[in-house]
């Protein structure tokens, strides 16, 4: 499904422009690194748990039968680094993120990059951060003051998402709940997904001092303490083009239109995982929603759009490392400051 207001050329050269500016970003401030969601606050083994005696019309792709699969589950902070070597404290307002990577999954795949996984990427705002790809592209102009007047009016609701985020404080990651954003097939049906937390934090008046508190709270909680976490995984399916539009991302699907529905449990047991081989595993890989069989696949021009993104970038940081395995560079090729 594509933007109606773009035609599809219109469409690849904005994501073309998108891809430009990004890899660029990702060549200065850290060429081996992801270019958003770059700090990990934890890479987690857990289960993913289909419920049982689901009713048939939710009986779909993933969730078809009754089952638990191994996941990797990777909790993020949304921005990109600071400068090289920096990356930015925990304590600045920022989207928080997870990927999950459910594993041994049978079915045709979208991507044949990955053969039995599915993925699901999810950030900690029910909304985009503009409707479209064109808005997306036109967001760093904001600042610089690189659109006409028109254009800026256009733009002025992506203040008050940016202004939403900068205000929601987290304490723990594993609390919280998080959501897709955007649309994705269902089989049939198209829906929207979210992670929420079964024991919901109260968000903290102030935020510890540490610029990596996130990463120390995960530790605290699954190591120290020895707790699990516990999530619902929920779908909310599409009513219609006004109450749940598909091309709009900056527009939350209310609960009151269309209520979420829980189709799995997230188990992530008490474990220790703060140690350099899983880190070293954590930045190898690639969360991406394409990663997924045909039932799931995502819906939209945003979706499209982070199919090439993704992968391009992913790409271009895998070369990076591998070249760097190959054969060191010298200091001064590496930009480093």
């Amino acid at each position: 499904m594509n933007n109606p207001s773009l035609s599809t050329t219109e469409q690849e050269v904005i994501v073309d422009e998108v891809l430009a500016a990004s890899l660029q970003a990702q060549q200065k401030a850290g060429p081996d690194l992801r270019q958003i969601h770059t700090k990990s606050h934890g890479l987690l083994w857990g289960e993913f748990i289909v419920e049982p005696n689901l009713p048939e019309h939710l009986r779909v792709g993933l969730f078809k039968t009754p089952q638990t699969y191994p996941t990797w589950i990777r909790f993020s902070s949304g921005g990109s680094p600071e400068s090289r070597g920096k990356l930015r404290s925990d304590r600045q307002p920022d989207v928080r993120g997870i990927g999950i990577k459910v594993m041994n999954v049978d079915g045709e795949k979208a991507l044949d990059d990955e053969e039995k996984t599915q993925d699901f990427t999810l950030n900690s705002h029910p909304t985009f951060l503009t409707k479209d790809i064109r808005d997306y592209a036109d967001l760093p102009k904001v600042a610089t003051g690189g659109l006409t007047p028109e254009r800026l009016k256009e733009m002025a609701y992506t203040a008050n998402i940016l202004q939403k985020i900068a205000e929601k404080k987290v304490g723990n990651p594993l609390l919280i709940q998080y959501w897709s954003m955007s649309p994705f097939r269902f089989g049939e049906k198209i829906v929207k997904l979210s992670v929420k937390s079964q024991q919901p934090e109260q968000p903290p008046e102030n935020l510890p001092e540490s610029e990596n508190y996130l990463r120390e709270t995960i530790v605290k909680y699954l190591t120290e303490d020895k707790q699990e976490a516990y999530f619902d995984f929920l779908i909310q399916f599409y009513v219609d083009d006004e109450k749940t539009p598909i091309e709009n991302l900056a527009q939350e699907w209310e609960e009151t239109d269309s209520p979420f529905i829980k189709v799995a449990t997230i188990r992530i047991p008490s474990q220790t995982f703060n140690f350099e081989e899983r880190k070293r595993l954590d930045e190898g890989m690639l969360f991406t929603p394409w990663h997924t069989i045909l039932e799931h696949e995502p819906v939209g021009s945003v979706n499209l759009s982070r199919k090439k993104l993704y992968s391009e970038l992913a790409k271009a940081r895998r070369a990076e490392i591998a070249q760097r395995l190959r054969e060191p560079q010298p200091y001064e090729v590496l930009g480093a400051e």
